[in-house]
């Protein structure tokens, strides 16, 4: 019997039966980390689950990064719309993850 991993919900794609995106998962992926990595990340995903996204990521790459794509355009607007109607609050946020990127600080 064949086992569903991922599931498409509220315009998402989701680990089945859970609220973890698939976004995170392949994202952990591109960034190098390894099933096992992206397991210890996630303590409530077995690495069956982990393998099993993957597989889904890796038999619908291009609907699937098409679907990224579209999330990092929304969040790219988002992103300038705020820094537009917030340019105080957003100058202090940039800042602030300045300092916690720079050693030392």
């Amino acid at each position: 019997m064949a086992k569903e991993y991922v599931e498409e919900r509220n315009g998402g794609y989701y680990i089945a039966n859970t609220r973890v995106s698939l976004d995170s998962i392949v994202y952990a992926f591109l960034r190098g980390e390894s099933p096992e990595g992206i397991a210890e990340s996630f303590p409530a995903m077995s690495l069956e689950r982990i393998f099993g996204a993957l597989a889904y990521y890796a038999a619908n790459r291009q609907a699937v990064d098409r679907y990224l794509s579209a999330g990092r355009t929304e969040f790219e607007a988002l992103r300038q719309q705020w820094q537009r109607n917030h340019p105080a609050l957003y100058q202090r946020l940039v800042e602030a993850r300045h300092r916690s990127q720079v050693p030392g600080t």
